[in-house]
């Protein structure tokens, strides 16, 4: 083990020297005279590498793939221009020899490709320069700033989506954090390969520069300093110059397609060969293609010998894949054993999945693998993330296709209670109402099924004019991910049972041994401190600071109290718990409060009725909730964390009569505020309700009255 951690160790020393070891040799290219044997070495390395670096842009899926791009692109570039350096200093200085003087690759250069001809060299030197200059390089440029700016522009816009998928449970931490370092990689991605076309266009000009100083010096050198004639210094200088500038023209022109290939790249599970191939995979464009292609042969004047066997290839190529579409979408799918009919077990009878989402044909594709399954990924996020925050494990969710729904229509179940139902397309986006749209955007309305804002169901093609006119579009995937985020806090008590107390007590035990021994059994039952998590759960009161809550009750061990007097007294004990899941610890607490003679009517409903799980009179708890209502719903609508606080002798029954008409305000007492939180009075409940004073009136004269 200790050889191959060496091993690691002077890979990475030696892979950390490779790079100011190369960069010396660029320098040491441009100052100090080489042979033409290294000369031609360097070059083939210079083409290899252009073709290397070709190669890897065009198998990328995404252009992040190739991040390290830029960078490279930059190193390529300086060896090219100190190669021009060297191969410059050979062609003056021994040009007068011969064209082999310069080596055999710019002399193959200069006389097998351009076939001996200086002037044909010429032409197709400037050729390559046209085709490199103007179209390549300044596109790749073009696009490169486009989508720098772009990708700053939307860097605020997708930091925030990551944000809200974070707290919704869609992402946990570590895959938010992964997000955001892919969405910075990306802007400086973009950045970078900006200023890096920059130097692929200056690489061009050089070339062009290089290419006059080696003709120019070369005919001066020539005929004055090796006394050649002006015809035989242009044949060999003219000759050298044209085949180093095309052996390091090419080279930059692999680089520069290199470069258009990676930011023309879009996203795609493919390489750019099986992304085009496909997109060019429909018969039906074959087809057509082929037709026209035999109406342009029948034409008398078109050479029919060429364009007609033409297009009998296009036709054969799109009847090939019809064919083989058809042959897919008809093969059997391989067959199962058959059931043995007289077998029979539980799972015919009863349906353990605690958490079920049940699907309409038509949502099949959100949880297909085939089609990359949005919707599974999301579901696995959200068990994750809940069960951090709940502070237990929340089950799996059973995901099945139910033939009896609707298509589009979606189901979920807690427990076996249905606690959502509503209805997504799957090629379709919804557009939320954010309260300030520039204008609208026709679709078809409906309503969100997890906070029941208004909303339209639009194309997908007409996301960006969604967007732009203010509304905020969330594909069907993310619509019943959220939807299922919801029905599990809001039924969390349902799915906590007898095991989960169990597996809390633990883990408890294995971390704080005494404080476990003195609850369970030492103090309470297990159903007992079962039933007490969930309580805490119907209230939403998370259990992942379950050692708070066993010392509330290990520290009420002897009192004499029933379970709603428990629940009430470790509320009391665990208060800070419960303020910082309404609002941060460095904010006041907003409340909202009564006035002192509504709530003196509460506490004079529970002392009539003790014990009553519903001590209020159905017009005063009607009255009570009108009330309410009138005073949460304008900070409900501004989405504001705040709770309703009352005495501890009315918090119970008031939590259970608020909580069935708005579940999202937390009902606490004044004695769970800890001495040390500040709060803020944002509205107060309040005025004459003589209805309210009949009726405790009417419950009093009921009780019977002592002597």
């Amino acid at each position: 083990m200790t050889a191959g951690l060496n091993g690691r160790s002077a890979a990475r020393m030696a892979g950390a020297a490779a790079l100011p070891a190369g960069m010396l040799i660029l320098v040491a290219l441009m100052v100090i005279p080489v042979s033409p044997l290294i000369l031609d070495i360097s070059f083939i390395l210079n083409i290899m590498i252009s073709l290397l670096i070709l190669m890897v842009a065009l198998q990328a899926s995404k252009p992040l793939d190739f991040s390290a791009f830029p960078t490279v692109l930059l190193l390529a570039t300086l060896f090219r221009l100190a190669l021009n350096v060297a191969s410059t200093r050979v062609v003056l200085v021994h040009g007068h020899e011969g064209t082999h003087a310069a080596g055999n690759v710019i002399e193959a250069f200069g006389q097998v490709l351009i076939g001996g001809d200086y002037v044909v060299g010429l032409f197709v030197f400037v050729v390559l320069m046209i085709i490199n200059l103007i179209v390549i390089t300044k596109g790749a440029g073009r696009v490169s700033e486009v989508s720098a700016r772009f990708t700053l522009d939307a860097l605020p816009g997708k930091q925030m989506a990551i944000d809200a998928d974070l707290n919704a449970g869609l992402l946990t931490p570590e895959e938010a954090k992964a997000r955001r370092q892919e969405v910075a990689t990306e802007a400086d991605f973009y950045g970078s390969m900006d200023g890096a076309s920059k130097f692929v266009k200056g690489d061009a000009i050089a070339a062009l520069l290089i290419l006059f100083v080696n003709i120019i010096g070369g005919l001066i050198l020539g005929m004055f300093s090796h006394g050649l004639g002006f015809s035989e210094a242009g044949s060999t200088y003219v000759t050298l110059a044209i085949g180093d500038a095309l052996v390091a023209q090419i080279p930059a022109l692999l680089l520069s397609i290199a470069a258009a290939a990676i930011v023309t790249r879009v996203a795609s599970p493919f390489d750019l060969s099986g992304q085009i191939g496909s997109q060019f995979a429909s018969p039906g464009i074959w087809m057509a293609v082929g037709g026209i292609l035999f109406v342009l042969g029948l034409v008398p004047a078109m050479p029919q010998m060429l364009i007609l066997p033409a297009a009998a290839l296009c036709f054969a190529i799109g009847w090939q894949m019809r064919r083989n579409a058809a042959e897919a979408q008809t093969a059997p799918p391989p067959a199962a054993p058959a059931p043995d009919p007289h077998h029979i077990d539980w799972a015919d009878v009863s349906d353990v999945g605690a958490c079920q989402l049940e699907i309409g044909y038509a949502l099949v594709s959100l949880v297909d693998e085939r089609k990359g399954a949005p919707l599974m990924g999301r579901i696995t996020g959200i068990r994750k993330q809940l069960s951090k925050e709940l502070g237990f494990v929340v089950p799996a969710v059973k995901v099945a296709d139910d033939l009896s729904l609707p298509g589009n229509v979606y189901r979920i179940s807690v427990a076996g209670v249905i606690v959502g139902e509503d209805e997504v397309f799957p090629n379709e986006m919804l557009a939320l109402d954010s309260g300030d749209l520039v204008t609208t955007v026709p679709g078809r309305p409906c309503k969100d099924p997890t906070f029941g804002l208004d909303a339209i169901w639009i194309p997908k093609t007409s996301q960006n004019d969604a967007i732009a006119a203010g509304y905020t579009v969330v594909d069907p995937a993310t619509v019943v991910a959220t939807h299922l985020n919801n029905s599990i806090i809001a039924s969390a008590a349902e799915l906590f049972g007898i095991d989960d107390a169990q597996a809390l007590l633990d883990h408890l035990k294995m971390h704080y041994p005494q404080l476990a021994q003195n609850l369970s059994p030492g103090g309470y039952t297990l159903p007992r401190v079962a039933a007490l998590c969930k309580a805490l759960l119907v209230e939403r009161v998370p259990l992942r600071d379950f050692r708070k809550i066993a010392e509330a009750m290990v520290s009420l061990i002897g009192q004499q109290l029933g379970d709603g007097d428990l629940l009430e007294a470790v509320r009391q004990r665990i208060g800070a718990l419960i303020v910082q899941t309404i609002v941060p610890s460095r904010m006041p607490l907003p409340v909202v409060t009564f006035s002192p003679e509504i709530e003196m009517l509460l506490n004079q409903s529970v002392r009539a009725n003790p014990g009553a799980e519903w001590p209020f009179e159905h017009g005063m708890a009607t009255k009570i909730i009108g009330e309410i209502g009138q005073a949460v719903e304008p900070l409900l609508l501004q989405t504001r964390s705040f709770a309703l606080v009352v005495s501890p002798l009315c918090r119970a029954a008031l939590s259970r009569l608020v909580r069935a008409t708005f579940p999202d305000v937390a009902v606490i007492s004044y004695l769970e505020i800890p001495a040390s939180k500040q709060t803020e009075i944002v509205a107060t409940i309040g005025g004459e309700l003589p209805r309210l004073a009949t009726g405790i009136n009417a419950q009093m004269e009921d009780q019977p009255h002592e002597d």
